[in-house]
């Protein structure tokens, strides 16, 4: 058994079920260099590495500042009562921290992370919209990491469900107070009723030595629209699996995201979209930059079952290679059944285009500020798809994260 797992096993204290999907991650062990899933995801550091059950932090409230609305707040995976604030929540909103139920682990080796989350979490956040409520304000997940004086490792265990014909926003953040190298795990069900509409802002800025792998599982009914935008800006190992299954017609999911690399950070995203009935859409736009020393992994897989007819897929991934050091690894997979559908996919990697920055200094510009102008425009080019209330949020978490990476900071 790797030290890694020898050390998650030491905080488990669940009940029989949990002992026994335990039991079965620590007998597989980790996946292995060959397997499929994890070809761009090394785990050999991390396999020797050891981290203490979460004890949780003190952070200072000015973290927060700005951020008014309801909102749940963790920190190192332990839920601060302190720094949240759910006491005038809309009617029709149930917010709480409480642990989702059980998930459905994938009966596969290369689904470890999920076992071990499946077995460890003890908390989460849990989101409920009830049928006809339209909530206009985002709501807001918080995930703080804080220094700690020995590496931690927490499991949470979430779920949003937006009623029939209700509407949400909702805004997920990890932040970074301080410096760590905690690891954490985390589980997330995402259920869409008939009609139901919800916008998902999702945030990751750890610091540079964190470990996060993050399982999200959706699952979107008749006529129902799930807009998502994730931005990969900051950890040093980070990893999101993000499953949808469109269930019923007219079921819609549009994802999009950005993964920016620097340092020696890796990122690994892994999207896999289920159009499981006809008159279903989905539309990705992702957008990946690499520099220094950093690797980004996008996996971009759909699949369009037999008898999904009039289903519309489509998946773009563009990329940024800053660095002869960086790595870029683009994956788009469509799987069809089905005969009458329309769907493309498309991918490239690249460097800054020499005739827009030719361009840009004939008119002046320096070339560490044209190269700079370039970058930003391509990595801020998905955000116009974004919710209009969410999409100034997003806008500044990008800015700072390209600040940091381009130095400007």
């Amino acid at each position: 058994m790797s030290a890694l797992l020898e050390s998650l096993a030491q905080g488990f204290a669940g009940d029989a079920a949990g002992r026994a999907t335990l039991e079965a991650v620590l007998r597989e062990g980790l996946p292995k260099p060959r397997s499929e899933a994890w070809k761009y995801t090394s785990l050999r550091a991390l396999e020797r590495r050891v981290f203490a059950p979460a004890s949780g932090a003190d952070v200072d409230a000015a973290l927060l500042a700005g951020i008014d609305g309801p909102r749940l707040v963790f920190v190192n995976g332990v839920y601060s009562a302190a720094l949240s604030h759910i006491d005038a929540l809309p009617a029709g909103v149930t917010f709480s921290a409480s642990m989702a139920d059980a998930v459905v682990v994938p009966a596969h080796p290369d689904a470890v992370f999920a076992g071990i989350n499946a077995a460890m979490a003890r908390s989460g956040a849990t989101l409920r919209i009830a049928a006809g409520t339209h909530v206009a304000a985002p709501l807001y997940l918080m995930f703080v990491g804080a220094s700690a004086a020995q590496d931690q490792a927490w499991h949470l265990r979430h779920a949003i469900a937006v009623g029939e014909g209700a509407s949400a926003r909702v805004v997920e953040h990890h932040i970074a107070s301080g410096e760590y190298a905690h690891l954490s795990t985390s589980s997330a069900t995402v259920t869409l009723a008939r009609g139901a509409q919800l916008a998902h802002l999702c945030v990751q800025d750890d610091a540079a030595g964190a470990t996060r792998f993050a399982r999200t599982d959706a699952r979107v009914h008749d006529d129902a629209r799930y807009a998502r935008l994730d931005l990969e800006l900051g950890g040093g190992l980070s990893r999101h699996e993000f499953g949808c299954a469109l269930l019923g017609a007219g079921a819609s999911v549009q994802g999009d995201g950005v993964l920016l690399g620097a340092g020696r950070r890796h990122l690994d995203t892994r999207l896999n979209i289920d159009h499981a009935v006809g008159d279903t859409r989905c539309d990705l736009t992702w957008r990946g930059l690499a520099a220094d020393r950093s690797r980004a992994v996008l996996h971009g897989g759909i699949l369009i079952r037999a008898g999904a007819d009039g289903s519309n897929a489509a998946l773009s991934t563009k990329n940024l290679l800053l660095s002869a050091q960086a790595e870029i690894d683009a994956q788009p997979v469509l799987e069809i059944h089905a005969d009458e559908v329309q769907a493309a996919h498309g991918a490239t990697v690249g460097g800054l285009d020499p005739t827009a920055l030719f361009y840009l200094r004939s008119r002046g510009l320096p070339e560490e500020d044209a190269r700079r102008l370039l970058t930003t425009a391509f990595c801020r080019a998905v955000l116009p798809r974004a919710d209009a209330t969410l999409r100034p949020i997003a806008e500044a978490a990008l800015d700072r994260a390209l600040a940091r990476t381009l130095g400007d900071a």
